[in-house]
């Protein structure tokens, strides 16, 4: 069995073309592609320039937020006829006090009360006398008048309706309730996230 070599035509021509050199041509940057918070979104399409490093972020570059909600409440509790704040509720106060800080938006109504025991315009008094008692110490703790509201409700609105001295000791109180509301961005995973072990 005999092979037959493979022949290609040659053109003699194409040794002879001749082609103008051409320069490569220098590109000229016409916009600024500089991104400062490094979020893949450039300066000039950027509509959130501080987006936090690490943000799920949409085509304009914000970052998507989501908003939580925490919640810290009072209770206080005071002896007969007293305006006295316990040590034992002290910690109480603290905790409120650093809450109220993280939450600088927020403000925060102490309501005072009393028991039944005594005429209602003597238990109104001292129930403002309580909430304001509660007030100085949150003042002590760093937060400013502004920010704290008191009330008296005296004998009205009362937890327990009874005339024993448990029911008259659970209306001996300050109570406040405060809700702090926050932001926080989405993070996305990425080839730098880290993942703690």
């Amino acid at each position: 069995m005999s092979v037959t070599p493979l022949t290609f035509a040659y053109d003699s021509e194409s040794e002879n073309d001749e082609y103008d050199y051409i320069e490569t041509p220098e590109a000229h940057q016409i916009a600024d592609l500089i991104d400062d918070d490094r979020d893949g979104v450039i300066n000039a399409r950027d509509l959130c320039i501080t987006t936090p490093e690490g943000s799920l972020i949409n085509n304009d570059g914000c970052g998507i937020i989501v908003e939580t909600e925490d919640q810290m409440q009072l209770r206080i509790l005071f002896a007969n006829d007293s305006s006295k704040i316990e040590p034992i509720f002290e910690t109480q106060i603290s905790n409120m006090s650093d809450f109220l800080k993280r939450f600088p938006e927020t403000a925060i109504e102490v309501q005072g009360y009393a028991s039944k025991v005594g005429s209602p315009e003597y238990n109104l008094a001292l129930s403002k006398r309580r909430a304001v008692a509660v007030e100085q110490e949150l003042l002590s703790n760093g937060i400013t008048p502004d920010r704290v509201t008191i009330i008296g409700y005296g004998e009205t609105n009362l937890e327990a309706l009874g005339e024993d001295e448990l029911s008259h000791a659970k209306n001996r109180k300050v109570t406040a309730t405060v809700v702090g509301y926050d932001e926080e961005p989405v993070k996305e995973w990425t080839i730098f996230s880290v993942i703690e072990k």
